[in-house]
């Protein structure tokens, strides 16, 4: 019998996975990553042209797996990549196809 990708590995991957099964966040992400600066809600918001509430919520959903930063900037919040966790996250498809996944190393903690 085969060996299954650990538990605990596999349960963190999915919790990343869900956190980008929202096209709105997959934009997020992506856009974050070009900038790559701390930016404000409100030039997220006119670079996805969606309400301030839902890209607070998905920046919320987004923080929760540490792919995207929170920085206090006086009373505002500015958001940025985690660069570390670019590093680590593996390619869905390379899970699917039983390739090697690449290992977290805390690095997206």
């Amino acid at each position: 019998m085969t060996e299954l990708l650990d538990r605990q590995i596999a349960e963190e991957y999915a919790s990343w996975f869900r956190a980008l099964a929202d096209p709105s966040r997959v934009q997020i992400v992506e856009y974050l990553a070009r900038q790559a600066r701390p930016m404000p809600v409100g030039e997220i918001v006119a670079a996805v042209g969606l309400a301030q509430s839902t890209v607070s919520q998905h920046l919320k959903i987004l923080t929760e797996v540490r792919f995207v930063l929170v920085e206090p900037v006086g009373n505002a919040r500015h958001y940025r990549i985690n660069t570390r966790c670019i590093a680590c996250f593996p390619s869905a498809a390379d899970v699917v196809m039983g390739r090697p996944a690449p290992q977290p190393t805390g690095g997206c903690s």
